[in-house]
């Protein structure tokens, strides 16, 4: 089904539309059945994305142009963005460009296909390139051939083919089944930057349409014949088991089909989402909750702090910070936190799944399409290829749905009624009381400055849980990030890491250990210009000399928000940069205090992310990222009690309303490099930079978060 450009297919589906010729690449019309008899060989073995072009174009005789993408569509854009990288290589007609979700299979797209760290572009840019430059010289070719003249007589234009010798002209899908008959070429020449006409642009989303009309189907839409419903009772303490489970009156309310105990809890199946959520309430469960249901935020705090007194794994050393911190002309010392976060994406996790007796079908709004297809193939005891993911649109991730656990209890479910489609919806509450959240952590940061002012030595130890795991001599990468990538020019730097985990389960959120990290070291270089008399933004230009795309945002935004101009009466500016996820940002905030009251007006965020691919997708990146990251600085906290998460809803999780937005100007650093990444790239600098705003409106450091429980009356 095709609906403004995004179509939904099975894979078997996909295959039929898209693969012409045994061997080639599929620019021409749809196989006949017989296809099916042909799929394994034509797919030929395991390898790299960039080998099977067929896999990613068709181009019908109707001179339709259907682009398949392996990456899921979170609201981040790839579906556009990659479409655009293809058809500008391909130099095909953008009007006539769709595209659809690729199946999961690693002989074809590879060992993995998810969507985590802002790598789709980055990650693809070459690739795309490359398979986009191969169709368009096959096509190049196929046309020299009907034509009987030399290649180099042939060029393309919008989907057409011209000779330049009398400027005939026809379009691609004219000859796209010759060209699926000839052998792929290599080595193919991609465009020069210079000649792009649709990379750099800002094309409208292929998906918009769809999604404001209500069409597009995400995971909670997802509807079967004969479909189920159910809900998961879960422990209220991470790590508790069920003791005893006493499930008589809720097999007594209308529309409940069964209850069955699952690795995620207890499942109260239902002809209904609201006749499960009702049966769960009747449900009777005793947890054992053992010795966590103790712990709470207090207990960890003087945990984090414990293990910042111990000796821990380097991460990062040059020079000897702790020789140099007592030689320098003054010391500054300080200690910041930051707490838990939930996600809080807009669409809870959901998965529906059927299990047959050899084979399972799944329909997910995932960000792990591998992960969670081998997933569900571990829990049946088959192999992965028996199982069918179909990717959905995803209702916001930001790192939640890098996790499969909710993929995983539809899967468990379905087990328990072969041949039955089963839908796993979590409540709100479920969503934030049982997710894997954004760490808490807790430093401690000591710097010694010279008689100039300038930093002579920085020690940081991070105590904080490891997430996913501890990598390398014991440090957990993602906990130390930005400290460990600080571009700063400090003689003597020493990082290390203290693990400290606990019950509470962690994992990726957005940005990831830049989120806090950022916050911390960002908000402690304030300190430093402060103590040492300078302007925050000048001393910040003095330790970044050997890093020019680093200045080059410094210098851009400060220039555009004015740094230094009078402001109106009560306003501060703060500053704060991130070198994270191949890019380059620098962010000023303009706040002011108001009867301890913030508000934040206005944010100016410069990149270089290198090539701007769609340059509407990335300004919305840029401020989506900010937005999620004020929301976090100003409200965000999840704390524990008695071992329990005690916030439920957005009630008292809340996010940034309406009357709370600041204005936003975003600037782009026009750059020939290759991509970085976008959707988090923002994100850990918004907190800084408004943090150091309040300190200049109110003389008052901010250490901790969130800003809404600090007292600036």
């Amino acid at each position: 089904m095709t609906t403004n450009g995004i179509t939904n297919i099975s894979r078997r589906g996909l295959f039929q539309t898209v693969l012409a010729g045994a061997t080639g690449l599929a620019l021409g019309v749809a196989l006949p059945k017989a296809a099916d008899a042909q799929e394994g060989q034509q797919r030929g073995p395991a390898g790299p994305a960039t080998d099977k072009p067929n896999a990613y174009i068709h181009i019908g005789a109707d001179d339709k142009i259907t682009f398949t993408i392996i990456k899921a569509e979170l609201g981040q854009g790839p579906l556009t963005s990659l479409s655009m990288i293809l058809a500008e290589e391909l130099d095909c007609d953008w009007k006539n460009v769709s595209a659809v979700f690729a199946p999961v299979d690693p002989s074809v797209y590879g060992a993995l296909q998810s969507v985590v760290g802002s790598q789709s572009i980055r990650t693809l840019w070459n690739p795309m390139r490359t398979i986009g430059a191969t169709g368009r010289a096959m096509l190049v070719q196929a046309a020299a051939q009907k034509w009987g003249v030399p290649t180099t007589q042939v060029r393309t234009d919008s989907g057409f083919l011209i000779n330049t010798a009398n400027n005939e002209r026809i379009s691609f899908g004219s000859v796209a089944e010759v060209a699926a008959k000839l052998p792929v070429p290599t080595n193919v020449q991609v465009k020069d930057p210079k000649n792009f006409r649709i990379l750099g642009t800002a094309v409208k989303r292929l998906d918009t349409r769809d999604k404001s009309m209500g069409k597009t189907k995400f995971g909670m839409d997802t509807r079967l014949p004969g479909m189920v419903y159910a809900v998961i009772e879960r422990p209220p303490v991470f790590g508790s088991k069920v003791a005893s489970v006493n499930d008589a009156k809720t097999r007594a309310v209308a529309g409940v089909k069964n209850v069955v105990q699952v690795t995620g809890g207890v499942a109260v199946i239902a002809d209904s989402t609201w006749s499960a959520l009702q049966g769960r309430k009747q449900l009777e469960v005793k947890w054992d909750e053992g010795a966590s249901a103790a712990v709470s935020s207090a207990t960890i705090t003087r945990m984090f702090e414990e293990k910042t007194q111990m000796a821990g794994a380097n991460a990062r050393k040059e020079g000897d910070a702790v020789a140099a911190l007592s030689s320098g002309a003054k010391r500054v010392d300080a200690v910041y936190q930051a707490p838990y976060l939930a996600h809080a994406t807009m669409e809870p996790m959901n998965c529906t799944a059927v299990v047959n007796a050899d084979s399972c079908e799944i329909w997910a709004p995932t960000q792990m399409q591998t992960p969670a297809r081998a997933g569900a193939a571990m829990i049946l005891g088959i192999a992965p290829e028996k199982v069918k993911l179909n990717s959905t649109f995803v209702g916001g991730g930001f790192g939640r749905r890098g996790r499969t656990d909710y993929v995983n209890d539809a899967v468990e479910v379905a087990k328990t009624m072969p041949g039955t489609p089963v839908k796993v919806v979590w409540s709100r509450e479920d969503d934030m009381q049982q997710d894997y959240y954004r760490p808490a952590s807790y430093v401690k940061m000591s710097a010694s400055l010279n008689a100039a002012g300038m930093p002579v030595a920085c020690n940081v130890d991070v105590a904080c849980p490891s997430f996913p795991n501890v990598g390398r001599n014991g440090v957990s990468g993602t906990a130390v990030e930005h400290f460990e990538q600080s571009l700063y020019e400090i003689p003597n730097y020493n990082v290390d890491y203290h693990r400290a985990d606990t019950h509470v389960p962690v994992s990726f959120w957005r940005s990831v250990g830049w989120s806090q990290n950022s916050f911390f070291y960002e908000s402690f270089i304030d300190e430093l210009a402060v103590a040492s008399n300078q302007d925050p933004v000048e001393m910040r230009r003095k330790m970044l000399t050997k890093s020019p795309r680093m200045l080059g945002v410094l210098n851009l935004v400060a220039e555009k928000a004015g740094w230094g101009k009078p402001l109106p009466a009560g306003h501060a500016h703060g500053f704060a940069m991130s070198n994270n996820v191949g890019s380059f940002t620098a962010q000023i905030a303009e706040v002011s205090v108001t009867n301890g009251k913030v508000k934040v007006h206005k944010l100016w965020i410069a990149t270089d992310c290198g090539h701007v691919v769609n340059s509407a997708i990335a300004r919305e990146q840029a401020i989506g990222g900010a937005v999620y990251g004020l929301a976090a600085a100003m409200k965000g906290a999840i704390t524990i009690d008695k071992g329990r998460v005690q916030q439920s809803n957005f009630n008292n999780y809340d996010v940034l309303r309406m009357d709370e937005m600041p204005q936003f100007e975003v600037f782009f650093v026009p750059s020939t490099e290759a991509p970085g990444g976008l959707g988090e790239a923002s994100t850990p600098t918004t907190a800084p930079a408004v943090a150091n705003a309040i300190f200049k409106a109110t003389g008052k450091r901010l250490r901790q978060l969130p800003i809404k429980n600090a007292n600036l009356a």
